[in-house]
């Protein structure tokens, strides 16, 4: 979600560039490089889509600045935030006790569930007793990541990863047993050929290292910034255009 300087990286898009009385407001957005469908992704012509990328574009169009995308490492992102490299971190970034010691958030714009995944006809039982001895794999530096070892470790063993579509490869070889991850990210994987073999386990339970939802962040104590994204995403909620959005990238029932 957040950046790094334009020297170091190649990938940099203005994200949106408008005449008004606030042309001179310059944000910098940051994106994580590892894709995330169909939150975001780049198209077939290497441009950033999906649902961030064009609620980025929305917001940036409600508050008349100019705003500009670079792509980094997921796990950089809050510390690019924090050294002033970028100024806002919009990423699916689930709002956590840990995460809000040192960044600020808006209001939730977004909730999603955690969602168990196996090989079909596997029965499995989601508990860390039932998960006994088996290898779960997990997206590092995530919610689910924080959920899993606070609540597995003494149980099972962890494989942590960078990205979905390694967990994927390694449960579909056999080289883990189960997965956890964003439901709405990681259902429309699963309907692709090379996933035919494998399906939804069930949903975890609510708990509170999933955190408060996904918001957007800013730097400590930018309550300016952080008021004017708020005020943003209260009109685009009005609105319906994130409604909209919803539908067109999110298949999965919102809660």
């Amino acid at each position: 979600m957040n950046r790094t300087l334009f020297s170091l990286l190649g990938s940099i898009v203005l994200i949106s560039s408008l005449n008004t009385a606030h042309a001179d407001d310059q944000l910098v957005f940051a994106i994580a490089q590892e894709a995330y469908p169909p939150f975001s992704y780049k198209n077939g012509h290497g441009q950033w889509s999906g649902f961030d990328p064009e609620l980025i574009n929305a917001l940036c169009r409600q508050m008349h600045s100019q705003c500009s995308l670079r792509e980094m490492a997921w796990d950089g992102l809050i510390p690019a935030l924090n050294s002033k490299q970028v100024d806002v971190v919009l990423n699916s970034m689930s709002i956590t006790h840990e995460r809000k010691q040192v960044v600020d958030f808006t209001q939730p714009y977004l909730q999603t569930p955690a969602l168990w995944i196996a090989e079909k006809g596997v029965e499995l039982v989601l508990t860390p007793a039932g998960l006994r001895g088996k290898s779960i794999g997990v997206q590092a530096s995530t919610s689910h990541a924080a959920y899993i070892k606070a609540n597995y470790r003494k149980e099972s063993r962890i494989r942590y990863y960078n990205n979905q579509d390694d967990i994927l490869a390694d449960l579909r070889n056999g080289r883990i047993d189960v997965m956890l991850a964003d439901q709405i990210s990681v259902q429309p994987m699963l309907a692709e050929p090379d996933n035919s073999g494998l399906e939804g386990k069930g949903l975890a339970p609510s708990d509170p290292l999933f955190g408060e939802g996904i918001g957007i962040a800013v730097r400590k104590g930018n309550d300016d910034l952080r008021e004017h994204l708020n005020q943003a995403l209260d009109v685009l909620n009005s609105e319906g255009r994130i409604a909209a959005l919803r539908g067109r990238y999110l298949n999965v029932p919102m809660e």
